[in-house]
């Protein structure tokens, strides 16, 4: 079709038109908004690097999933502080820890929206490693173990799904292998299967209290580079049990999002993380590009890549754009 018989701009003339045939639609439906629990009361502690949001302790993080329920936003991820911190992370799969009584206390108020809680050690070790460490290095089976326990303890408390972010081998397997011989098998597993190695994780780490005391997460989190990786991967954790894969970063990686979309018929979600919130935010508010006009035309091109559900901390703004608010 070439000019004049085809004039694509016939139909961009107005808005019903575009509206009419946009083939890309972003819903409230496919956001999930994260949220970081710490100990104490009536602590609300902003997170510099992410305006906006906040280290929350349980009765605010309530609050918190209250309104993300009325804007329509169907999830949470929960991320946790411990007050202490060890070489085995023993916090994250506490009976008492921050990530299971905050469950307790969100079930205990909001019945009907979904809590998805990040399964890793990173935030637990006093190393700042998703994994245990011997000698230096970060031991891959051994860690297995510790997180299926975290992931059991997570569900125990009220957890609606569990995410594994750590990048071990075998993780899904053993998470899997653990939820159904405890009698969770309809329980779900969201993983982080393609988590690459990045540098828009930073200011998550100040959020979470990550940051690895040593050394880097470059032998475990995938490099970059690689593409043909991340499809193996994905292929593992599928055939391990997970139900829907994660692809991590989302922006800098929406190759990768379209070649697993794909190749796998299982849901897929993006994460669109801290450092792409961060960059919105900063140049919004030093006045060099429309923060709301980016926010959206971002989670879009998300969408359009093949996302099926996006992490997002633009989940509330991105909400309310959406209902006209």
């Amino acid at each position: 079709m070439l000019f004049p018989d085809y004039r694509p701009r016939r139909l961009r003339q107005n808005e019903n038109f575009r509206r009419m045939i946009r083939e890309t639609q972003l819903s409230v439906d496919d956001l999930i908004l994260p949220l970081f629990a710490v100990e104490g009361k009536g602590v609300k502690e902003p997170i510099s690097s992410m305006p906006g949001h906040y280290q929350l302790s349980r009765e605010n993080i309530v609050k918190e999933v209250k309104l993300a329920h009325d804007l329509g936003i169907p999830a949470v991820m929960l991320f946790g502080i411990p007050d202490k911190k060890d070489a085995l992370g023993t916090s994250a799969y506490a009976k008492d820890g921050i990530v299971q009584k905050t469950v307790k206390a969100i079930k205990g108020k909001v019945t009907d929206l979904v809590v998805i809680t990040d399964v890793c050690l990173c935030e637990y070790t006093d190393h700042g490693h998703c994994g245990m460490v011997q000698d230096g290095i970060i031991v891959n089976d051994a860690t297995l173990e510790l997180l299926a326990r975290t992931a059991l303890s997570h569900v125990q408390a009220g957890a609606d799904m569990v995410a594994p972010s750590d990048m071990m081998d075998g993780r899904v397997a053993e998470i899997r292998e653990t939820l159904d011989e405890n009698g969770f098998e309809s329980t779900p597993i969201m993983s982080y299967a393609a988590k690459y190695c990045s540098a828009f994780y930073y200011p998550f780490r100040q959020a979470a209290e990550s940051a690895p005391k040593f050394g880097d997460r470059r032998t475990y989190q995938m490099d970059p580079a690689n593409s043909l990786e991340a499809i193996r991967e994905v292929s593992m954790d599928v055939e391990e049990g997970a139900d829907i894969i994660m692809v991590k970063p989302a922006m800098p990686y929406l190759d990768i999002l379209y070649r697993i979309r794909e190749e796998v018929d299982l849901p897929v979600a993006a994460y669109n993380v801290s450092g792409e919130f961060a960059m919105i935010k900063a140049a919004d508010k030093l006045g060099w590009l429309d923060g709301k006009k980016a926010m959206m035309e971002c989670l879009v091109g998300i969408k359009r890549a093949g996302a099926d559900m996006i992490l997002t901390y633009f989940a509330k703004e991105a909400a309310k754009e959406l209902a006209g608010d």
